[in-house]
């Protein structure tokens, strides 16, 4: 979730939510006329990740995570699109185990520039109460009751292939009471190496609004990352390190995290994230 600006970032890694992409041609097949005149865009992607880092946080308890979406690109920019992972409800979404993200926007490029507007929702089916660790014990704190879910709108500029995002809850937080108004700043980047090989990296910053954990944390961090990835016949691979300086060392921290088994996890300690990941 926070993330304090690094140095250089080359761009984001991995499976985030996915915005709108272009269509490309399968097979080694040339578009037909017909195809390359249609207004209408729709692709599809599936991912395969030994951990689901959601702004840099754990989101499956360091397992893995099958993900995979749908979008439709309409040639006046207008685009619409569903993206979803398996959960885990010890990451803060107690009786989920899938997420839901609907989103929908409008996004144009004026040669190296690029703009993108839209709004998120994140679903969580099957929540039952509230997100984060002062859900998890007794101790007067209060927490957020019924479904955890965001609203978030965004903007995004880019140039040639650096990129810049910003996203803001219109909602609470994921749920956490009184967090209406939280921002999100990312920046992003990436180098094509030739014959299929790429590198990334992105840093973000989380501002989570007016919260306090029991040990005083106010849940802002910074999160970054790097990768490499290579393209095979359409499946890229890729190895990313992941690192925050999110506190979750001790009971009461916001991304420290206990499953049912009474295993712990800091959801922001630094990990490498291997993925397999096809669009069609």
């Amino acid at each position: 979730m926070n993330r304090s600006l690094i140095a250089l970032a080359l761009a984001g890694v991995f499976a985030l939510p996915a915005v709108a992409q272009t269509a490309s041609s399968e097979r080694g097949e040339a578009p037909s006329a017909e195809a390359e005149a249609s207004p209408h865009a729709f692709t599809g992607n599936l991912t395969i990740a030994t951990d689901y880092r959601f702004r840099g946080i754990s989101q499956t308890f360091g397992k893995p995570a099958i993900q995979g979406g749908v979008d439709y690109l309409h040639e006046s920019g207008i685009y619409v699109g569903n993206w979803n992972s398996n959960v885990n409800e010890a990451t803060g979404y107690p009786g989920g185990s899938v997420e839901m993200d609907f989103y929908g926007g409008w996004k144009k490029t004026f040669d190296d520039f690029g703009v993108d507007v839209g709004v998120l929702y994140y679903y969580y089916p099957g929540t039952a109460t509230g997100f984060y660790s002062p859900c998890n014990f007794k101790n007067g704190i209060s927490c957020a009751t019924g479904r955890v879910d965001n609203t978030e709108i965004y903007l995004g500029l880019s140039w040639k292939t650096l990129s810049f995002k910003w996203s803001h809850a219109l909602s609470d937080y994921f749920s956490i009471p009184d967090t209406s108004g939280t921002n999100y700043f990312d920046l992003s980047g990436s180098h094509d190496l030739g014959d299929g090989w790429g590198i990334n990296a992105h840093v973000g910053y989380t501002d989570l609004r007016s919260y306090r954990s029991p040990t005083g944390n106010d849940g802002k961090y910074t999160d970054w990352k790097i990768g490499v990835t290579k393209d095979i016949s359409g499946w890229v691979i890729g190895l990313a390190y992941v690192d925050t300086n999110a506190k979750g060392s001790s009971l009461g921290d916001p991304y420290y995290y206990v499953n049912s088994n009474g295993k712990t996890l800091d959801a922001g300690k630094a990990t490498a994230v291997l993925s397999v990941s096809k669009t069609f």
